[in-house]
């Protein structure tokens, strides 16, 4: 391994720790999601590991689509400027949706439930958060793994080898560092106790997940 490797290799895993860490979009819709919604740790876990393949995952894909096709770094600067808008508000309207509903729920304070009935009687409920989690970062953008490591492999100095090797760093570093974050924030939120605040924690979920595209879109966090 060369030292040029080593230092690629290395600023793959620290970049992919600080944008993971300094983002609270990558953790904190699991944390508040997973708390209001009574996850259990497992299925918290689970979702947030397929979200972060899923953001890791569709950036690779643009990166090296464009890396292939010989686009400039001002084009795909252009489409991943799209992605992370659409993905910011795509948060704020998700997150503003599920405050209003958490604020009629915990007024009403009735149970929400999502079920269907199979002909044998048979009752599952349906939930779809998961899924709209997934979508959320399937289009939001990965612009560090993008523009630091990909595109630049067109310039040289790292062979196709190399390249893998760096993007797998990056992206298990990245989906690690939002497993941790979510584990220990679940936890720190699961041992409290909330008292009355407890009804509106739905609501207390959407406003963080409203916050989050907020700060996305116009704080460029």
């Amino acid at each position: 391994m060369t030292n040029e490797l080593i230092v690629f290799i290395t600023l793959a895993s620290s970049t992919g720790f600080i944008h993971t860490i300094a983002g609270p979009d990558h953790y904190l819709p699991f944390i508040v999601m997973g708390r209001a919604r009574k996850w259990s740790m497992v299925k918290t876990m689970w979702i947030t590991f397929l979200c972060g393949l899923g953001h890791v995952g569709s950036s690779i894909v643009i990166g090296l689509v464009a890396l292939s096709l010989g686009l400039a770094t001002a084009k795909v600067e252009i489409i991943e400027g799209y992605r992370g808008s659409l993905a910011a508000w795509m948060f704020i309207l998700f997150g503003l949706v599920y405050t209003i509903w958490g604020i009629y729920r915990a007024i009403k304070n009735k149970p929400h439930k999502h079920a269907h009935m199979h002909k044998d009687g048979t009752v599952h409920k349906k939930n779809i958060t998961p899924w709209i989690l997934f979508t959320i970062f399937l289009f939001g953008p990965c612009e560090a793994l993008v523009f630091q490591f990909i595109l630049p492999f067109k310039e040289g100095g790292v062979g196709i080898g190399e390249l893998v090797l760096i993007i797998s760093v990056f992206s298990i570093v990245t989906i690690i560092t939002m497993l941790v974050a979510v584990f220990l924030g679940l936890y720190s939120f699961n041992i409290k106790k909330f008292g009355k605040l407890e009804r509106y924690m739905h609501a207390i979920a959407g406003a963080m997940i409203l916050l989050s595209g907020v700060a996305i879109e116009f704080l460029g966090l």
